[in-house]
């Protein structure tokens, strides 16, 4: 399935939808992996421990906060896509990311392990059929489908990359 054919656009979760093509979802699994988003790895590693302004998060901070949040909405489809309609709560960020080990390990590590996390959910998402990828769920007080949680995997990551293109490479 598309992107076109997420009906309604989530609220919220739009603004990382919208980032993608309009293309099959597996087909933008190949498009927009890890290493195509954040493939200028010598200015990730040059920016270190750098933040644009005081309680902003470092390059690394920002990748396992991309990660934290693609096992969450992997998670989120699986139980959609399996017929649990229950309503799943949000997260906040902002306890998760000063709780991690981020800043302890290498761009390199950080990177591979998002490699193995996509890998992961590309397998979930291969199996999901057109019923699984429609059905709705409850997350974080909206409504949502598998296809779309897909799209917010696929999104999410070039957020972040922009981000960080727009106010933290200026710093180099």
């Amino acid at each position: 399935m598309r992107k076109s054919d997420i009906h309604p656009m989530p609220p919220f979760f739009d603004r990382y939808i919208n980032l993608c093509d309009d293309m099959e979802l597996i087909e933008g699994f190949e498009k927009y992996t890890p290493a195509s988003i954040y493939h200028d790895v010598t200015k990730l590693k040059a920016l270190g421990d750098k933040v644009y302004a005081p309680g902003k998060w470092t390059v690394n901070d920002t990748l396992q906060h991309v990660i934290d949040n693609e096992r969450i909405m992997g998670y989120r489809a699986l139980r959609f896509s399996r017929g649990d309609n229950t309503a799943l709560a949000g997260y906040d960020e902002n306890i998760l990311a000063p709780n991690t080990t981020a800043n302890e390990r290498t761009l390199e590590d950080l990177l591979a392990e998002f490699d193995l996390v996509r890998a992961a959910s590309i397998a979930l998402f291969k199996n999901m059929n057109e019923v699984m990828l429609q059905r709705t769920g409850s997350a974080d007080g909206k409504e949502i489908t598998p296809l779309a949680l897909g799209f917010v995997i696929l999104g999410h990551p070039v957020h972040h990359m922009n981000i960080l293109a727009e106010r933290y490479f200026p710093l180099l």
